[in-house]
């Protein structure tokens, strides 16, 4: 087998990517949609050592799974790569990627992996936004990259955005181009607007929007944002973001506020959040409560608990946990997290939490030398999981719960077995499926003190 060969083949699996998975002579082929049972006609694209990726150019025979593509952009681009298969195998297949970490990495294939929680409506649910900006054709055009590429994809309907933001977004770029504001040059440096941003409360309806560019110099700024407020009258906040490198990171760390605060707020569950253009909010609103719900459950406080919140962002799930517990201790490295967390708590009359900033494996041994004992420690770290300091200072604290929040199956698995050889048990795994269409997976896991 070689580059450019067109062979059948049958489909027998998908990687955790959502590829499909054919096997010619024991040599395994990553194949863009296409589903296990399926027997397709594939094009060779590319041929290494161990694997090899072809694309589909017919099907023999599909899958019962497979449905018509909403818009074939989200395969191109990576946004919806998951979208030819019906939702209820997307919530299956997820399932079944946390239970195989949980066997291979984990080494515990008795845990239970419970069904993955997903949406009744699975599209439309991002609050946030972020569209890079380009010219094409000399006009100033806004999509997405196309897949492991710089090429950007012309696209005004994401699918899976609140609709809201989408026209928001064209009404921004219509009002850009009409001031010729000029869109970022990678290749060059040069030009203005990188990148455009927009974050929407979807039960205040406010909305903040962040203007990425190049330089602090922004031609045209005042009628630019007199313009997006008249036609916008819903825009709360408009934040001009200075990223001035050239790199992959979408923001930089200076900014200017050009219209109202460097905030909107919006409600979940019983709360109203203050959030800053820098401030980490999880994207799906609607399945957000859905995941506190399960991880709260998880606790199964009384009121007398004290409780660690690690990595709290701006106070989302430690105002959860403080209504129902005695005291909570949180941590977050991000300072502008822990100002808004402690607006958070006063605009909420909490007043049972106590903020740090600080690194998690930094801040958590300090608690325990000075005595702290917590009943219930939470985490929700970033995809590379939790650093060995923490973890050994976790169970020298002798918690009797903990409530593991993640993002990433993976070292989620790899943290369980190393609690496990501390003396903690895993108990269940709970996915939830906040990303639908996507390859995303949130899982809640609990774990309790053996001894």
């Amino acid at each position: 087998m070689k580059k450019n060969d067109r062979i059948e083949v049958q489909i027998d699996d998908l990687t955790y990517e959502g590829m499909g998975v054919a096997k010619v002579d024991g040599f395994p082929l990553f194949i863009e949609n296409a589903l296990p049972g399926e027997k397709v006609v594939a094009h060779v694209l590319k041929i290494g050592k161990k694997f090899g990726y072809a694309k589909v150019v017919e099907w023999v025979s599909t899958s019962p799974d497979r449905i018509p593509l909403v818009d074939p952009n989200g395969t191109r681009v990576g946004t919806m790569p998951l979208q030819h298969m019906k939702y209820e195998a997307q919530l299956a297949f997820k399932q079944k990627q946390v239970k195989h970490v949980m066997n291979t990495i984990a080494k515990m294939p008795e845990l239970e992996v419970r069904p993955t929680i997903g949406m009744e409506h699975p599209f439309g649910y991002r609050n946030k936004a972020q569209i890079p900006v380009r010219m094409v054709n000399g006009l100033l055009t806004t999509g997405f990259f196309k897949k492991n590429s710089h090429d950007l994809v012309s696209m005004e309907d994401f699918h899976i955005q609140d609709p809201e933001i989408d026209r928001i977004i064209l009404v921004v770029r219509d009002i850009l181009r009409k001031y010729a504001i000029e869109a970022y040059d990678e290749e060059k440096h040069t030009g203005d607007l990188r990148h455009i941003i927009v974050r929407r409360g979807l039960r205040t309806s406010q909305v903040m929007i962040i203007l990425v560019t190049r330089t602090e110099k922004f031609v045209q700024k005042e009628a630019v944002v007199d313009q997006i407020t008249q036609q916008l009258p819903e825009v709360v906040s408009i934040v001009q973001n200075i990223q001035p490198h050239q790199s992959n990171v979408i923001m930089g760390s200076q900014k200017k506020v050009l219209f109202g605060e460097d905030a909107f707020q919006e409600v979940l569950m019983e709360f109203t959040f203050t959030i800053s253009s820098r401030s980490f909010f999880q994207v799906n609103t609607i399945q957000t409560e859905v995941l506190y719900h399960e991880a709260i459950q998880a606790a199964g406080l009384t009121g007398d608990e004290t409780v660690v919140d690690a990595y709290c962002g701006i106070g989302t799930m430690s105002l959860a946990f403080a209504k129902r517990a005695k005291k909570v201790y949180a941590m977050e490295i991000v300072p502008d997290a822990i100002q808004m967390a402690k607006e958070n708590a006063r605009i909420n009359q909490i007043d049972n939490v106590t903020f740090e900033v600080g690194a998690a494996e930094k801040v958590m041994p300090t608690w325990v030398d000075s005595g702290l004992q917590p009943d219930v420690i939470v985490v929700d770290p970033p995809r590379k999981g939790l650093d060995g300091a923490f973890i050994d200072a976790a169970v020298k604290t002798k918690a009797r719960k903990l409530v593991y929040v993640s993002c990433n199956p993976a070292t989620l698995a790899r943290d369980l077995a190393l609690f496990q050889e501390k003396g903690y048990q895993a108990l269940y795994a709970q996915p939830v499926d906040m990303f639908p269409m996507t390859t995303a997976i949130e899982t809640v896991a609990v774990l309790e003190r053996m001894n």
